[in-house]
């Protein structure tokens, strides 16, 4: 995927330099080799962005879901929301984490390529899906099975990943926000292997 040059954010992305921006901008070009976009439009709220960045490193640290089941469950609500900036950045984020990049590139069209998933992550990605309907479309069967596929603890753990991906997805897509080309340094391309 290119970074499209021509995209305009709807709010500048040019917010004041405050200290907790600075410290926002030096920690996303350590970890991601780049600033992170959605970071420069939380940072016109520097309280907000201090409480979004502490509650995404928290985040970092819930282990009770499975690795794959977590991407693919932050995967689904973006593709399903058509947030570009969510795609990009998780295939590439995929890709650092080792995760099977020809997998996760198919998750936006994951129903045609259902021989690619275990039972047990197209279940997630179905509750994913339903957790992101407007309203939301979860049955109590679907919670059943997963609940005793995965555990209360990572159950609840893959309903708050959806949540915050939604989150994320429709603030990114409200602002405007598109690729940065994370993944043109992936293995396989967003879109897939060639010829997909």
């Amino acid at each position: 995927m290119t970074t499209d040059t021509t995209r305009t954010a709807r709010i500048p992305l040019n917010p004041p330099r405050t200290l907790t921006l600075r410290l926002a901008e030096w920690y996303s070009r350590r970890t991601y080799g780049k600033l992170l976009e959605p970071a420069l439009v939380f940072g016109h709220h520097p309280r907000l962005l201090r409480a979004y960045f502490a509650f995404e490193a928290k985040t970092g640290r819930w282990r009770a879901l499975d690795p794959t089941l977590k991407h693919l469950a932050q995967m689904v609500p973006a593709a399903r929301i058509g947030c570009s900036w969510c795609l990009d950045f998780g295939h590439w984020e995929a890709d650092r984490l080792g995760l099977p990049l020809e997998k996760i590139s198919k998750v936006p069209d994951w129903r045609s390529h259902q021989e690619s998933f275990t039972e047990l992550e197209r279940l997630v990605m179905e509750y994913a899906e339903a957790m992101t309907d407007t309203p939301p479309t979860v049955t109590d069967a679907m919670a059943e099975r997963l609940r005793g596929s995965l555990g209360n603890r990572a159950f609840v753990e893959l309903t708050a990943m959806v949540a915050l991906e939604n989150f994320r997805s429709r603030v990114n897509g409200a602002m405007g926000l598109r690729s940065q080309g994370f993944s043109d340094s992936c293995d396989i391309p967003l879109g897939g292997p060639a010829g997909e």
